[in-house]
């Protein structure tokens, strides 16, 4: 790819190599048993437990986590286990207990430890944006064949290799990689090969495609938004002609070539009406979100417990929420899709984990997203790595308005985080 460079060329360290496994192992076709559930175990899961116990085993011998960082990334791990420990079943609660502690404190944690520097980084981002290829060319097949999920009636839908009951897997990923490419293409490293921009200019164009034709509503705003946020944090003038190419490139992909530009303009105009006329799909998440709302105020500090929102769901929710999503097509047949989660992850975190735990969950991303901010402005050499790590954050916060943790694709969340929190809380002299 094209992340490996400097004069002159750095050593690869081994430690890595679990690091990087983890993230290509998502390539590998995974149709998910329940998206939504958190017990889904994957080839990248069993990998990250490699990742956290080569991590440990280097902390033992080298140094460990700074305080900061130890506090900011462990902060989690209160509310997780407050949940679980108050919850109705403790034993249901353990399996949730996992999965969150693998999520937002083991595996970023573990990321942490093993980067040493930028060049590291941009190793990581490097197999995202593989990644992300790989899923993006799966995604533009399965719509030009006619092979991916059903999508009003049509099996167009890009998906990758999640399959359809992991709708937002591959359009997570190939916005991951956007992103990376996106900082690599506004703040190129003064180190890097004269071909690396144009490269990951190519790469942001052509990712746009899969991301086009994923007709994730979610996913498309929360990218805009990071992708807008990076471009306005290199400057005026750097921004008003990034802008102006990235508007240009949106008319030229959905006007002029027309990839999918009639379904997709229904699907963004569905994104101003989801307050007037929403389909079935935003009438269920409201009545999730406020089923979620109504879990909160029965146990305001604590919540319902781990793994509590399906168990209490029916009685929290009205009688105008379905009994499911369908699902089908990208190799599936039709069947219901169970409604387990509120399909917001801060909504999630309150009603499972009360206050305790959302004032954990929302303190460790607000305190990594303003450290980042602030290496940022003191102009640190690494830019490309900290517009991608802010980028990343950017996203991250807010595709969980409409998204929660579930489904194959859920161990790159510990990644992101874990490379946001490397760029915010690594020591200052990390050298370039």
């Amino acid at each position: 790819m094209t992340v490996l460079w400097t004069t002159p060329a750095p050593r690869l360290r081994l430690p890595l190599l679990p690091l990087i496994v983890t993230v290509l192992l998502l390539a590998v076709p995974m149709q998910a048993a329940a998206a939504g559930t958190s017990a889904n175990i994957t080839p990248a899961d069993i990998a990250s437990c490699a990742l956290v116990l080569v991590a440990l085993a280097g902390a033992v011998r080298r140094r460990p986590l700074t305080p900061a960082a130890a506090l900011i990334l462990g902060l989690p791990a209160l509310g997780i286990a407050v949940a679980t420990a108050t919850a109705t079943d403790p034993t249901a609660a353990l399996t949730g207990f996992v999965r969150y502690l693998q999520v937002f404190v083991l595996v970023p944690a573990a990321v942490v430890l093993l980067l040493r520097t930028p060049h590291h980084f941009r190793v990581v981002t490097g197999a995202l944006v593989v990644l992300a290829l790989v899923q993006g060319a799966t995604g533009v097949y399965q719509y030009a064949t006619g092979t991916g999920a059903s999508y009003m009636g049509e099996d167009i839908r890009a998906v990758g290799t999640f399959g359809p009951t992991d709708v937002m897997g591959m359009a997570t990923v190939v916005s991951y990689g956007l992103l990376a490419t996106l900082a690599l293409a506004l703040r190129t490293p003064a180190s890097a090969p004269p071909w690396l921009r144009p490269c990951a200019i190519a790469a942001s164009a052509a990712l746009t495609v899969p991301l086009a034709v994923s007709f994730s509503r979610g996913a498309w705003i929360a990218t805009v938004i990071a992708a807008v946020a990076m471009i306005l944090l290199t400057g005026p003038r750097q921004a008003a002609k990034a802008l102006a190419a990235v508007t240009a490139a949106a008319v030229v992909l959905v006007g002029g070539f027309g990839v999918g530009s009639q379904m997709i303009s229904e699907r963004l105009t569905s994104i101003t009406e989801v307050t007037e006329a929403p389909d079935r799909s935003v009438n269920d998440r409201y009545t999730m979100w406020a089923a979620a709302a109504s879990m909160w105020q029965d146990n305001p500090a604590t919540g319902v417990g781990l793994k509590g929102f399906p168990v209490h769901r029916d009685a929290h929710a009205s009688i105008g929420l379905s009994s499911g999503s369908d699902t089908a097509g990208a190799g599936q047949t039709f069947h219901k899709q169970p409604l387990l989660s509120p399909h917001n992850m801060y909504l999630l975190v309150l009603s499972e984990q009360g206050l305790i735990g959302l004032t954990a969950f929302v303190g460790t991303w607000a305190a990594i997203l303003t450290a980042s901010l602030r290496r940022l402005r003191r102009g640190h050499p690494a830019a490309d790595c900290g517009l991608a790590a802010i980028g990343l954050t950017v996203y991250q916060t807010v595709d969980f308005l409409y998204a929660d943790i579930g489904g194959p694709s859920t161990v790159l969340t510990g990644v992101i985080l874990g490379l946001a929190a490397w760029w915010a809380l690594a020591p200052s002299e990390a050298p370039e």
